[in-house]
């Protein structure tokens, strides 16, 4: 089957063909993905940086692209050339966006057609973020969304996963996967980069107080103490820590 690139900034992507059904994920500017069926209407797709399938509108994406450079801010916005000016559009591109340079003017980068970008927002797609505390935080008090992975939305395995993808290192979409491929810490001391697994949920350690998750109940991303965290979790949704790994790991 052959790759073909996202070329919207960001779209839904439903678990059945039907725009009532779950959206289980979402698919970024730039993103590969395979065909596995279409119809009319939908597409069955399956995403090549994680593996994970759904269903997104049958529309025209690209079959060449070549990524040279990649968002480095929680979002990035979208400008149209205009003579000599840059005037700023009502879109943007999210984290980890991956963008052809097509062109360079000023301070811009050209990706599509009329399309730029501001040069301060991208990274060439070689870079290497070890700071994952750093990219976490540009997502802190973003609202809760089920299948969300934007600053616009966000649930808590996308919030790990981002990481990795911007770094182009597999991790899984979905935290009953990212359970099965962590490797279960040892030590039970909690320490920077511990990954905190429950049934359904997942954050992290900032150091050995503070985590940093997507909570549901509180509607956002945000910090809080781990161990409160933790009886918190216990005593409202009756769940106990199921595994702790470490990002450093992977």
């Amino acid at each position: 089957m052959k790759n073909n690139f996202f070329n919207k900034p960001i779209e839904n992507v439903y678990s059945k063909p039907d725009l009532k059904s779950e959206v289980c994920t979402q698919i970024l500017y730039g993103e590969k993905f395979k065909i596995i069926s279409k119809n009319k209407n939908w597409i069955k797709i399956r995403t090549n940086f994680d593996n994970y399938s759904g269903f997104i509108k049958n529309k025209i994406f690209k079959t060449s692209f070549k990524s040279s450079h990649k968002i480095y801010s929680s979002k990035s916005w979208i400008y149209k050339k205009v003579k000599s000016n840059f005037i700023k559009t009502k879109k943007y591109l999210y984290f980890s966006s991956m963008i052809e340079n097509l062109e360079e003017k000023k301070n811009y980068i050209k990706f599509d057609k009329n399309r730029w970008i501001k040069k301060k927002d991208l990274k060439k797609l070689d870079h290497i973020e070890k700071n994952y505390k750093k990219i976490l935080k540009l997502f802190l008090n973003t609202k809760y969304l089920w299948g969300g992975k934007s600053i616009d939305g966000i649930d808590c395995s996308a919030l790990i996963q981002l990481f990795f993808k911007y770094n182009r290192k597999f991790f899984p979409r979905d935290t009953k996967d990212q359970i099965k491929y962590c490797k279960k810490k040892t030590s039970k001391k909690f320490v920077d980069g511990d990954i905190i697994f429950w049934k359904g949920h997942v954050g992290l350690c900032l150091d050995k107080k503070r985590f940093i998750h997507a909570y549901g109940p509180k509607k956002k991303v945000l910090i809080m103490p781990t161990k409160q965290t933790i009886n918190l979790i216990f005593k409202t949704a009756k769940l106990e820590v199921k595994k702790i790994s470490n990002i450093k790991k992977y």
